[in-house]
């Protein structure tokens, strides 16, 4: 690369071989040209760091863990190489759309005071087959109104200020999931919130998802995050939203997962 890239893509890799080829080529054929491509494989047992390697193309960059690190610790190696003014998040088994990187790179540039922008998505079975569109509240007074309900973000569709996520000490790393809700607590305090309205990426839903499997400790890493965010990080919560955790935490545990599915997806619509 004979210039200095603008924009820091970063994506952890983790026994991804089937999905691995879609989510690296739809990063190759951004229109948006001035990127690195970092790619950390985390040890992988599988063949993903054979399918990274088999790519010849100067914006990437490749970085093996010599054992396995888990997501929260490999993002932050990715970072902490990360030379662009913005980071973007991808994650090795999503499809990112060809302008993605060039709109929110834009919006990023039409706004200095916003410090993360995510966008809709295209929630997709395993196959990359289109089952629904989720919206996201898109300015930061309405994502403030809701960052108590549900994270209102999608994190492999965010753009971040590097700097700001360097300032408040990247990722934190004892965190196994949802990680991203605590650092936008965190860079929150120094800029604005915002969310593109059209879609910026495909998510791709199967049994390894996180979401689906890990479904319990993310509540309650959730709702620990969120007294971190009141009590360590000066945020201010409703007496509404105190009631809403608590009618949250409740149904988690008593609900099976299809119905916490359907019934937060329609908060994350109406509420």
């Amino acid at each position: 690369m004979s210039e200095q890239p603008f924009v820091s893509v970063v994506m952890p890799v983790y026994n991804t071989e089937k999905y691995l080829k879609i989510a690296i080529e739809s990063i190759l054929n951004q229109t948006y040209k001035n990127y690195e491509f970092i790619i950390i494989d985390d040890a992988s047992t599988d063949s993903s760091i054979q399918i990274i390697e088999s790519y010849v193309d100067p914006r990437i960059k490749i970085i093996k863990n010599s054992s396995t690190l888990r997501v929260t610790k490999t993002i932050n190696v990715g970072i902490r190489v990360a030379t662009g003014k913005y980071i973007v998040r991808m994650d090795s088994d999503d499809y990112s759309f060809a302008e993605r990187i060039e709109n929110q790179v834009k919006f990023m540039e039409s706004n200095p005071d916003v410090v993360v922008c995510g966008g809709a998505i295209y929630v997709c079975d395993s196959n990359l087959k289109e089952i629904n569109i989720r919206h996201y509240p898109q300015t930061d007074e309405q994502i403030r109104k809701k960052i108590f309900r549900f994270n209102p973000f999608a994190h492999p569709a965010t753009i971040w200020v590097r700097s700001v996520v360097e300032r408040v000490g990247y990722y934190d790393e004892s965190i196994p999931v949802t990680q991203d809700y605590d650092l936008l607590f965190r860079v929150g305090k120094y800029g604005k919130f915002a969310n593109l309205l059209d879609p910026v990426i495909k998510l791709r839903t199967h049994n390894q998802s996180q979401s689906i499997s890990r479904g319990m400790e993310q509540q309650r890493i959730t709702l620990k995050i969120r007294k971190k965010a009141i009590y360590e990080y000066g945020y201010k919560i409703s007496t509404t939203d105190k009631i809403y955790g608590i009618i949250q935490s409740i149904l988690m545990r008593i609900l099976p997962a299809k119905a916490k599915f359907i019934i937060f997806n329609f908060i994350r619509r109406f509420l």
